[in-house]
């Protein structure tokens, strides 16, 4: 079970039957950049919606990094529409 918000995974290893460990590791995080590119662009979440044809939801879940599964369609119509690449709006911090 992963808490991606705290970034901590716990692995259960089971040892037998009726025993199990938990380890505890700090993998980083993966974050969205969505809200600083649109801010700095002066674009609101809105008019970015309609110009890669989706609903404003989905677009306020990147926009507040609150996905929960990275759909590479929608990355690539952002991308599009923004003229910038991948990297500008997915992050990693260790």
């Amino acid at each position: 079970m992963g808490n991606f918000n705290n970034r901590i995974l716990l692995e259960v290893i089971p040892l037998d039957n009726s025993k199990t460990v938990f380890t505890l590791n700090d993998y980083g995080k993966v974050e969205l950049r969505l809200k600083e590119l649109l801010d700095s662009r002066g674009m609101a979440r809105n008019t970015l919606a309609e110009a890669i044809g989706t609903r404003f939801e989905v677009i306020d879940k990147w926009y507040k990094n609150k996905i929960e599964k990275l759909d590479l369609d929608i990355l690539a119509r952002i991308c599009y529409v923004l003229d910038c690449s991948p990297a500008d709006i997915i992050g990693y911090d260790k």
